[in-house]
């Protein structure tokens, strides 16, 4: 096969495209706009590859979608590319309505021109799937409940209203054209190339640097967390064995309070770094809570592990030891994400 991924220069997409090099027959057509949070480095295993190529594209740029999608040919789309910080989607909304809605139209619109054109073989095969997150469920009331694919949709930010939005966006092009579409959704991911800005990462180098922990509230958020290496290996299990017009849900089975999050990572950070401010839980700092914050989100997972056996490899325990490894032995690149260096790839130094 030959997948075109949206948004392939991103955390998760980047996680896909390794995936798909390192462990498929399939190639690659990476489509990605490289706003801040895409980082070319993330795929400097791939990059040589004769499986894989770029086209720095922006998905609501119609024109430039149809011409990737005319001179590629995939066979496939994974849709990844998105705007995702809620933090960011609170402060500046606009860039998320037209990255995740009008961008997914776009996506929609310009695909659907071209399956109508492939031949019928061709036409049977072809599948787009839309990568989305459980936050569109809203948050849930108690410990005990979990998010499932009939769960009612109850988005609390401006990030997961413009993914709720695009998520309503794929169904009606199935169910109105006739569109092969799939739709996962997924909880937290962590793992190594994560943007800074992201829990995990910005712990992990804050403590490192001796700054401030910032944890919202009491730290009593509680969300389920999936290693994006296990969640890649979901989405392209779904892309080949999943039923099309269905939706998946993929998770963790890992849920923790960011407060636990936080001190699991000093825990770990005191044992293997050789850092001047151990310990360091003694640097985190609670700060004023932000705006609509869900309190606690879970997956129930059953169904992609009944019908497409799919099971989380990593444990929270395994996959953020890896993690803050991974992070320690690659400074390097933290430190070109946090002095804007990595950005120079935007003006073609890439």
């Amino acid at each position: 096969m030959k997948l075109l991924i949206t948004g392939g220069a991103g955390f998760i997409g980047s996680a896909v495209i390794r995936h798909v090099i390192a462990h498929t027959t399939s190639r690659v057509v990476n489509v990605d706009k490289l706003t801040y949070a895409g980082n070319l480095e993330s795929l400097a295993e791939v990059e040589g590859s004769a499986r894989y190529a770029f086209e720095q594209v922006d998905i609501c740029d119609r024109a430039e979608v149809e011409r990737v999608l005319r001179e590629h040919r995939p066979d496939a789309v994974m849709h990844l590319a998105a705007e995702s910080h809620v933090d960011r989607s609170i402060d500046g909304p606009a860039e998320f309505i037209q990255t995740n809605i009008v961008g997914t139209y776009t996506l929609l619109e310009a695909t659907r021109a071209y399956w109508h054109g492939l031949e019928a073989e061709r036409r049977e095969a072809f599948r787009f799937h839309h990568i989305s997150t459980d936050e569109v469920y809203g948050d849930l009331e108690g410990p005990q409940g979990l998010f499932t694919e009939q769960t009612a949709y109850a988005p609390s930010s401006p990030y997961s209203a413009s993914k709720a939005s695009s998520d309503h966006l794929v169904r009606a092009w199935q169910r109105t054209y006739g569109l092969p579409t799939l739709i996962t959704n997924c909880s937290n991911n962590y793992g190594p190339y994560h943007f800074p800005e992201k829990l995990i990462p910005l712990m992990i180098l804050n403590a490192l640097e001796g700054k401030p922990l910032p944890v919202y509230g009491r730290g009593e958020q509680i969300r389920d967390w999936l290693y994006v290496e296990d969640h890649a290996r979901a989405l392209y299990r779904v892309l080949t064995q999943g039923e099309i017009g269905e939706t998946y849900n993929i998770g963790g089975h890992s849920e923790k309070r960011n407060i636990d999050v936080v001190r699991t990572i000093c825990t770990l950070l005191d044992e293997l770094a050789a850092s001047p401010h151990s310990p360091h839980a003694e640097l985190i700092t609670h700060v004023a809570d932000r705006p609509g914050h869900d309190l606690r989100y879970a997956i129930d997972a059953g169904k992609i592990e009944r019908d497409l056996g799919w099971h989380p490899q990593e444990t929270f325990e395994t996959g953020i030891r890896k993690t803050v490894q991974w992070y320690l032995d690659n400074l390097d690149w933290c430190r070109r994400v946090q002095d804007g260096s990595y950005q120079r790839q935007r003006l073609g130094a890439a």
